[in-house]
C-alpha cells in the first residue's frame, strides 16, 4: 500500500502533491486535539466538535495552491492591483496560517476575524463585479454567496472560540456570519432543485459522475436539506440540531461523492483536472465547517446547555 500511495504522488504535479500534503499535515495537527474534544460531547455534539477541522484543512489546501501554483490564481486578482504576484503568496501564507490557527484552537479570534475580512474584500473587489457583468450566470452567483458564507463562517468561529471575542464585538460577528451563511443556505438549495445534477453541497458547474447511482436523488436531497436548514435559522426552531444534521450529511457526501471523484481526477494527467478534483473536494468540506460553525454559534435547546 505504501508503495501504492508513493507511486500516486509521484504521477501527481507539484502543485496538487503540494495541496495534498499541506492538507493532510493540518489534518494530523488538528486531529491531535480532537480526542479530548470528542470526550466532552457526546451524539450530534461530536459533529460539531470537527467544525474547526473542516473549515482548517481547505484553507491550507488553498494556502498551497497559492504557494505552489500561483499561476493558477493570478488572473483572479485584479489587473489595478500592483505587486500581483506577491499578493498571491502572500494570501497564500495567510490562508495556511489561519489554518493552523483554526486547527489548534489558538489566536482564532483574530484568525477568524480577518479571514472573513479577507473574503468580504474577494467578493466586493473580485466575484461581486464579476457576477454583476454576468447577471444571468448561476455559477458566478453561486461564487459570490460562497464567499460571503466563508467570510461569515470565519466571523462566527471568531466569535464562538475558546479565546473568542465578547460583549458588542460578539454579538455583531454572530449576527453579520448568521446572516451571510444563512442566505448561502437558501440560495444553494435552491439552485440544487433548478441544477439538479450538479455536485452536491456547493452547486458549481461540475456535473456529478454519470457512474454515481441515484444523482438526480442526491441533489434533491441535498437540496432539501439546505433549505429546511436556512428556514430552520430564519425561523429560530431546532437550528442547532437541524443545522448539525446538515452538516453531517455534507461530511457524509464529501466520502461517498468528493472522494472517488478525487481519485478519478488524481488518475489523470493533467494538471487542471488533479487540481479541480482537490478544490471541489475542499471546497465541500470547507462549506460543510460552514455549516458546523454556524451550529457552534447557535444556542443549544434550553436544558441541553
Amino acid at each position: 500500500m505504501g508503495a501504492t500511495m508513493l507511486a500516486t504522488l509521484v504521477a501527481l504535479s507539484g502543485t496538487a502533491t503540494a495541496m495534498g500534503c499541506a492538507g493532510i499535515l493540518v489534518l494530523v495537527v488538528g486531529a491531535l486535539r480532537l480526542p479530548g474534544a470528542m470526550v466532552r460531547t457526546r451524539g450530534l455534539e461530536q459533529v460539531v466538535a470537527l467544525g474547526n477541522l473542516c473549515f482548517a484543512v481547505p484553507l491550507a489546501v488553498f494556502g498551497a495552491l497559492h504557494v505552489f501554483g500561483p499561476r493558477l490564481v493570478i488572473d483572479l486578482v485584479p489587473s489595478y492591483l500592483p505587486w500581483r504576484l506577491f499578493l498571491v503568496y502572500a494570501i497564500g501564507v495567510a490562508l495556511i496560517a489561519a489554518s493552523l490557527s483554526i486547527a489548534t484552537d489558538i489566536g482564532v479570534r483574530w484568525s477568524g476575524l480577518l479571514f472573513g475580512i479577507m473574503m468580504f474584500l474577494f467578493v466586493a473587489m473580485i466575484h461581486l463585479p464579476g457576477a454583476l457583468a454576468e447577471a444571468h450566470d448561476r455559477v458566478a452567483w453561486t461564487i459570490v454567496f460562497r464567499e460571503t458564507s466563508f467570510g461569515g463562517a470565519g466571523w462566527l468561529l471568531a466569535a464562538t472560540a475558546t479565546d473568542g471575542w465578547e460583549g458588542k464585538a460578539r454579538t455583531i460577528l454572530i449576527a453579520v456570519g448568521r446572516v451571510c451563511v444563512t442566505m448561502a443556505l437558501v440560495v444553494f438549495g435552491i439552485a440544487h432543485f433548478l441544477s439538479p445534477t450538479v455536485l452536491p453541497g456547493v452547486p458549481l458547474r461540475q456535473e456529478l459522475p454519470a457512474w454515481l447511482p441515484a444523482r438526480t436523488l442526491i441533489d434533491y436531497l441535498t437540496g432539501a436539506a439546505l433549505l429546511v436548514a436556512g428556514g430552520s435559522t430564519l425561523l429560530g426552531k431546532r437550528t442547532r440540531t437541524v443545522v448539525t444534521l446538515l452538516g453531517a450529511w455534507l461530511l457524509l457526501l464529501v466520502l461517498v461523492v468528493y472522494v472517488p471523484f478525487l481519485v478519478v481526477s488524481l488518475a489523470g494527467p493533467e494538471l487542471g483536472i488533479q487540481v479541480q478534483g482537490i478544490n471541489y473536494l475542499a471546497d465541500t468540506l470547507l462549506f460543510a465547517g460552514v455549516v458546523l460553525a454556524l451550529a457552534k454559534a447557535t444556542p443549544p435547546p434550553a436544558g441541553n446547555s
